[in-house]
């Protein structure tokens, strides 16, 4: 199933008198970790959590417009930060931005945070962990969305998203940051306008005293430092065949260089309760921002809670 996406035009942003709020928990080495959640705007019998997970280098404002739109259906939505990105404190030793370490974060913020019972969004990285939660703890899971993110990673893509992690961190004003974002991904988003462009540096970027900051530790570039065309890609096939019951909608961005047609294919041959959407005009990960893949992700979201009732 493929649509066209409104670039630039989010289908919520500012529409929608939503309740945020900045939460807290520890990891258990004690790094202060954060959080946003959503309330939901409307009454409704009670309803799994949204919990989303960003990608290697992002924060939870990736998920502000489409938190708003499941937010006025009646889902509770909360965008996790790994250590080292956004609300979250910066990690002394960079070895710890793995995702072992992040995996038990994650574990420690759901129970921290009271979270019983969640769909779960993954953008990229955060659809690995989205399919690892679901191995080690598949009765938290009602769903899981993949944006953007596979069993088998293209290598092209991860060599380009190796590129530019923790490199050009700073920028002197919004236009810049957006002209920055554009020089590096018009590729993957050729229908942005420049307000588009400007909205997504919004997302990656942060004000300090010293300019605009991409949000998060420079140091984890140490962390794909040594990929090269010889190091061995992990194999996610094994964790994803054995999650097969767990609902799943795979989104791929008509654009993308990290998840291939290929993989996203076999993903539905071998899955027999999976969803897939094709986002025209975007690339690796889509955005988010438009309704039909809001509207694709809740109605994914309210068959979780039935099948779960």
């Amino acid at each position: 199933m493929a649509h066209k996406t409104q670039p630039g035009r989010g289908a919520t942003s500012g529409t929608n008198e939503c309740t945020s709020l900045r939460r807290a928990w520890l990891g258990a080495d004690g790094l202060r970790l954060g959080a946003t959640t959503w309330r939901p705007l409307s009454a409704r019998p009670p309803l799994p959590q949204v919990v989303c997970l960003a990608g290697l280098s992002r924060n939870g404002r990736d998920f502000t417009d489409l938190a708003e739109a499941l937010a006025v259906d009646g889902f509770e939505v909360t965008a996790m930060d790994y250590r080292g990105r956004g609300l979250s404190e910066r990690d002394a030793d960079w070895r710890n931005y793995s995702i072992e370490r992040e995996a038990d974060d994650i574990d420690c913020g759901l129970d921290a945070l009271g979270i019983s019972r969640a769909v779960v969004i993954g953008t990229s990285r955060g659809g690995l962990h989205a399919m690892l939660l679901a191995l080690r703890a598949s009765d938290r899971i009602a769903g899981i969305v993949l944006n953007d993110i596979g069993p088998t990673i293209e290598r092209n893509g991860l060599h380009r998203l190796a590129g530019t992690i923790g490199h050009t961190m700073d920028a002197p004003d919004w236009p810049s940051a957006a002209a920055r974002l554009r020089e590096t991904l018009a590729p993957q988003f050729p229908g942005l306008d420049a307000a588009g462009w400007e909205r997504f540096a919004r997302q990656l970027y942060v004000e300090t005293p010293d300019g605009l900051r991409l949000d998060y530790d420079a140091t984890l570039r140490n962390t794909v430092a040594d990929l090269d065309a010889g190091t061995e890609l992990p194999d996610f096939w094994p964790v994803f065949d054995a999650i097969r019951t767990t609902p799943l909608l795979a989104l791929r961005g008509a654009h993308s260089d990290l998840l291939s047609e290929k993989t996203l294919a076999e993903m539905l041959r071998r899955h027999p309760d999976a969803q897939a959407l094709t986002v025209d005009d975007e690339g690796h990960a889509p955005l988010l921002w438009d309704r039909e893949t809001q509207g694709a992700i809740l109605d994914f979201a309210c068959r979780c809670a039935e099948d779960a009732g």
